[in-house]
């Protein structure tokens, strides 16, 4: 199966349902079986409410969400009325039936089994969910104080009957809210949603503000308020239209060695531990649908939603770092893992406060390794215009920046420290004023009559040539 996503994937092509999946026993499953559901821009933007041309909107929302204004007089809170109508959508409304909870499972008749959690590469330890929205919310919070709730996409191994493996790193907001538990001594009440909307899925994977809760936002993006009900074991609401959800708690203690898996690293990593979580139920739609991904060497599915959210997160940058331009996250280099940046260069050494502001900004770019500084002449999305500007604008001597014992990701085995890395700032920009002590050269251009002139000629004399 993961071998037909891919090869569809790399054509760029549709939504797979497998209707019959064989277990490894050669057993047929229940359910089917829906991969690439984000195999494509198109596909993720439509998740997230917008046409691909309007993704600079949604960013435009996401960059006020974190630096909200006063308006500016009646005009200016009559021309906000969109965003305030998407804030009124957050607002979440409890059901008391849901589809969700059509079929219910509990106590001993728990079985992850009669989920088709697929086994992706031959070398994973065993099956892997790998499209969860993990929800949990911090000791000490109401059930129905879902502001306060985290939803976070994190990989859970399936490791028996009831049990499975929570992996979320330190950083992550469900990992916070499991230290708030267990430093209290008590399990953490998890929710496992499997098939979630699109919209509270995408919304799981957003760099959103720590004080915006993903669960909340899905209903601005969904443009419909978000449908919760209670969960039948834990007290956490979970979305009403899901197409499965596994409840269960999160031990304060017991770990266990999760992996190794194949990674979009394009590697297996190595086991580690983490938490144990002990299911205490399942519940479905009556005919519900397993949603599954595999995670890889780009392309994959993360690399894809990766592209647009470069997008949507260009404005948040712009507005804590005003000279930047444009920036790509090349899907290649595990999207977060390399940076290039096209800044407006004013005064020496810009290039070097721009790399130091973004490895500071958003808790992803802690991991990016590489940041390449260009000019804004220069288009940071393509590979030739790079290697031009590294190889006549920069010196290794004079233009790299090292730094040492920087968090990294855990799963980045080229760090010599789990978790510690290096970093490396290359400055690819014109060097101006004490930069520089030599006359820096200019750059050849087409005069625009000259190359306005040359593309009439050519049109008219070789027609078919810019067909």
């Amino acid at each position: 199966m993961t071998a037909a996503h891919r090869a569809v994937l790399e054509k760029g092509g549709p939504v797979l349902r497998f209707d019959h999946p064989l277990r490894a026993d050669g057993s047929r499953a229940d359910m089917p079986v829906i991969v690439n559901l984000f195999g494509s821009k198109g596909r993720v933007a439509a998740g997230l409410g917008v046409g691909v041309d309007h993704l600079g909107d949604l960013g435009d929302f996401l960059a006020a969400l974190r630096t909200p204004s006063a308006p500016d007089g009646l005009r200016d809170a009559l021309s906000r009325w969109p965003m305030l109508k998407a804030a009124l959508l957050t607002r979440p409304k409890i059901c008391s039936k849901a589809p969700v909870q059509e079929v219910v499972s509990q106590g001993d008749e728990v079985d992850l089994a009669t989920i088709p959690v697929q086994t992706h590469w031959r070398g994973d330890v065993g099956p892997l969910i790998t499209w969860p929205v993990v929800l949990t919310r911090p000791f000490g919070s109401k059930i129905q104080e879902v502001g306060h709730y985290n939803a976070g996409v994190y990989r859970a191994q399936v490791l028996g009957r009831d049990k499975l493996i929570m992996r979320w790193l330190p950083h992550r907001g469900g990992a916070a809210h499991h230290r708030s538990w267990a430093s209290n001594g008590e399990p953490t009440p998890v929710a496992i949603v499997i098939g979630a909307d699109p919209a509270t899925l995408l919304s799981a994977a957003l760099p959103l503000p720590e004080t915006v809760s993903e669960l909340t936002f899905s209903g601005a993006i969904r443009g419909a308020r978000p449908r919760l009900v209670p969960a039948k074991t834990v007290p956490l609401l979970v979305p009403a239209e899901a197409e499965i959800v596994i409840e269960g708690w999160v031990s304060p203690d017991k770990m266990a060695p999760e992996g190794p898996f194949g990674d979009h690293t394009g590697y297996y990593n190595t086991a580690e531990p983490f938490p144990v979580v002990q299911v205490t139920a399942i519940t479905h739609q009556r005919d519900p649908l397993y949603l599954s991904t595999y995670t890889g060497r780009p392309p994959d599915e993360p690399a894809i939603i990766g592209e647009v959210f470069n997008k949507l997160a260009l404005p948040t940058i712009r507005a804590q770092i005003p000279e930047i331009r444009d920036l790509w996250l090349p899907p290649a280099a595990c999207s977060y893992r390399m940076a290039v940046v096209s800044i407006n260069k004013r005064y020496p050494g810009q290039a070097r406060r721009v790399m130091m502001a973004l490895w500071g900004m958003l808790p992803q770019f802690s991991y990016t390794k590489i940041i390449v500084v260009v000019d804004d002449d220069i288009d940071p999305s393509n590979w030739d215009d790079i290697a031009w500007a590294l190889a006549t604008r920069m010196d290794p001597g004079r233009d790299v920046m090292v730094l040492e014992n920087t968090p990294m990701d855990y799963l980045d085995f080229a760090s010599p420290q789990p978790g510690l890395a290096g970093k490396i700032g290359i400055d690819a920009t014109n060097k101006i004023e004490s930069e520089t002590s030599r006359d820096w050269g200019d750059v050849m251009a087409t005069n625009p009559e000259d190359a306005s002139f040359a593309v009439d000629l050519i049109t008219r004399n070789l027609p078919d040539l810019f067909k």
